[in-house]
């Protein structure tokens, strides 16, 4: 039986066989009815589910308490930072438009600027003084300073006007200055100024290296382009800005293919300092080389027509030109022999040193010594001015020995230096010379490297 069923089996499986053979296309449309049949079935079904819309929605809120505080959200909503802009004083400030080129606007702190007395005293007209203002992001002042130093004491001023609220308050303080030390160097092209000038370096720098080195170089007429210096110098800082230089600790100065070097040294117990030479003799000369820092000579110790009688006379001096108000100096030690108007000088003084020598100082504006007092070298005694026959301001210097006009330049040349450094004291002077040639080369390094 068995059998029989396979063989039927296999007989229905050859006639279907040969059906799709013989008629496919009829075939396919069977299966597609049959598949669309289906499918529209499941349609039907998933027509079945409930519409999103219709399905019920609920809400539901709940309070809860905030953990931020309030004094924290407080501080966020304020400025976050400040800003700092310094300008130096104007002649022509006034509280406005001083705030206004420190990009502040704040109406209130300019009114209280014009206001307050010592900021008119020591801020407003003072032309020159370097002024920092603090602000908020919104450019409201915070805090003004401003710094500056009224004489030699080694201190400075700082004025401080701040904003607490919506008030402001001003005080003025006093506090030492920091000495720092500074090299720098070089290469002349024209002039010892447009030198210093390309180096950053300041004036005054600049005139005590001509002082030092004034009985060794004429730096009106012996400069050579290509002449190079260094120097190591101190700045006085208040609060880490620089006020002003100070002394200038050692120098070297290559001209026209001698070097010429200097270092500041004051002996224990000594009251006072000198510069000596690196192996430790004194640059220190009887008398100085001019009366008047770095000035430019208009006349020597020559025949010449004389400006004012219109003749050929011997003048018997030597005259520098300056600005009226220059301060003039004693060029040696010793007492003031006369002092007041005489004839053609005008306000002169007359000094009488050792050996019957006598210098004259003539056509002062003003004159600061009496007579009988003791004067040392460098010490100003008046100030150079246009008084008796002058054409023009400018200082008259007179050099005598007993009573025999002598050439100024003459005498300061064959004046004697000062004793060296003393045997007790040459050890400490011979670490510190060690370390100058050290610094000193550091600053030629630097001198070349700015240059390159």
């Amino acid at each position: 039986m068995t059998h029989g069923l396979n063989t039927a089996s296999q007989a229905l499986l050859e006639r279907l066989s040969q059906g799709i053979q013989q008629h496919p296309k009829r075939v396919t449309a069977v299966l597609a009815a049959l598949l669309l049949t289906g499918g529209g079935g499941a349609f039907a079904v998933a027509a079945l589910t409930p519409e999103p819309s219709d399905i019920p929605v609920r809400q539901v809120t709940h309070a809860v308490d905030s953990q931020a505080d309030e004094n924290l959200l407080a501080a966020l909503e304020a400025p976050g930072f400040s800003l700092y802009r310094s300008e130096q004083i104007r002649s022509s400030d006034t509280p406005e438009s001083l705030l206004q080129r420190m990009g502040v606007a704040d109406p209130a702190a300019a009114a209280f600027l014009r206001g307050d007395a010592a900021v008119r005293q020591n801020l407003l007209g003072r032309t020159g003084r370097m002024a920092t203002a603090e602000t908020t992001d919104d450019h409201r002042l915070v805090r003004l300073t401003a710094r500056w130093t009224p004489d030699d004491s080694g201190n400075f001023r700082r004025l401080v006007v701040e904003r607490s609220g919506d008030k402001f308050s001003s005080r003025v303080e006093t506090a030492p200055l920091v000495a720092r030390t500074r090299l720098a160097g070089g290469v002349i092209q024209s002039s010892l100024f447009a030198a210093t000038d390309a180096s950053n370096i300041p004036d005054a720098v600049a005139i005590q290296m001509a002082e030092l080195f004034s009985s060794s170089i004429d730096f009106h007429r012996a400069l050579r382009k290509g002449d190079r210096f260094a120097v190591v110098y101190e700045t006085l800082e208040a609060d880490g800005e620089p006020l002003r230089a100070g002394r200038v600790i050692s120098a070297e100065f290559h001209n026209n293919g001698k070097t010429h070097q200097a270092v500041w040294f004051q002996e224990p117990g000594s009251s006072k300092g000198a510069y000596y030479t690196l192996e430790g003799e004194s640059l220190r000369r009887a008398y100085l080389a001019s009366p008047v820092e770095f000035s430019r000579v208009t006349s020597g110790f020559k025949m010449r027509m004389h400006p004012i009688l219109k003749t050929w006379r011997a003048h018997l001096g030597t005259d520098y030109a300056a600005p009226t108000g220059t301060p003039v100096r004693t060029v040696g030690d010793g007492v003031v022999e006369f002092a007041g108007v005489q004839n053609g000088f005008g306000n002169v003084v007359f000094v009488k040193h050792r050996n019957q020598h006598v210098t004259v100082y003539a056509h002062l504006s003003r004159i600061d010594v009496r007579k009988g007092q003791s004067v040392e070298q460098g010490q100003t005694i008046g100030a150079v001015g246009a008084t008796g026959w002058a054409t023009g301001p400018h200082l008259h210097f007179e050099f005598r020995v007993n009573g025999v006009h002598q050439d100024p330049q003459t005498i300061v040349a064959q004046s004697e230096a000062a004793a060296p450094v003393s045997a007790a004291a040459r050890p400490a002077f011979d670490r510190l010379a060690r370390s100058m040639r050290t610094q000193l080369g550091s600053a030629e390094l630097i001198m070349q490297a700015s240059a390159e």
